[in-house]
């Protein structure tokens, strides 16, 4: 595990602990903070290592969000949505077939362009009341298959979902709780799909085994701390971290 660890920078592994800790607070009470891992982590690691790292870290912290949450699920919405994300899966996966896996700074273009978009996406969805979302098959497999697709290339589908889920008027513990079961069924599907593509590899799988006792102090850091902070203060310092971020990754500053 030593000789894992050397590998890396010390840099390099704040980097991931802090990432660590923001994947536990985004799956137990802040869903818009996942954004921001997913920048950090390809900024500071090889591009498609980096998915493979907050994969592994996402999927075990779906574990813990599904425990928390486990009842306050909607089953309707999930099974309306799972075949779509299946189908976005897919896509997104013919998508990274024609990035070659030695291209690192393509992948890390696209994965800052993917996260300006849901940014802008998440600006817009902020300014539209859930009354005017339309519902029904084609939104479904709208979004279902447009979930499937960023989380297969980025693991940045949050803001997709929330503009759905919120179009669905659940209530706060309905919202996590469908939110997590999806992500940990879709997460858990995606684990061998990336294995396969060598974003995940035994080294990756080991280092981030250091990482899961942040993950769940990060989980009861959002449950008992962050409640405590001013939400829209918090999204607006969020919000800043990835705009810089992600433009730095695309102009490559």
């Amino acid at each position: 595990m030593i000789e894992v660890i050397s590998q890396f920078s010390v840099f390099q592994i704040v980097i991931l602990c802090i990432s660590a800790l923001l994947i536990g607070v985004n799956k137990t009470a802040l869903p818009g903070i996942g954004i921001l891992p997913v920048l950090l982590l390809a900024d500071t690691f090889d591009s498609r290592l980096s998915t493979g790292m907050q994969l592994l870290m996402l999927a075990w912290a779906d574990i813990m969000a599904v425990i928390y949450f486990r009842r306050s699920a909607d089953w309707k919405i999930i099974l309306r949505l799972l075949p779509w994300s299946l189908v976005g899966l897919g896509i997104g996966w013919w998508i990274l077939g024609y990035i070659p896996p030695e291209n690192n700074e393509a992948m890390k273009l696209l994965i800052g362009w993917i996260v300006i978009g849901l940014l802008i996406l998440n600006f817009v969805r902020k300014r539209i009341s859930p009354d005017k979302i339309p519902s029904g098959l084609l939104p479904s497999a709208f979004y279902g298959s447009m979930m499937g697709s960023t989380t297969m290339l980025a693991n940045a589908a949050g803001p997709i979902s929330a503009i759905y889920l919120l179009s669905m008027k659940l209530s706060k513990e309905q919202y996590m709780g469908s939110g997590a079961w999806l992500f940990m069924i879709v997460n858990w599907i995606k684990l061998p799909m990336f294995w396969y593509q060598g974003r995940i590899t035994k080294d990756v799988l080991l280092l981030d085994l250091w990482m899961v006792p942040l993950l769940i102090a990060g989980g009861f850091l959002g449950i008992v701390l962050f409640k405590k902070m001013p939400q829209k203060l918090f999204e607006n310092i969020v919000t800043a971290l990835v705009v810089v971020a992600a433009i730095k990754m695309v102009l490559g500053f």
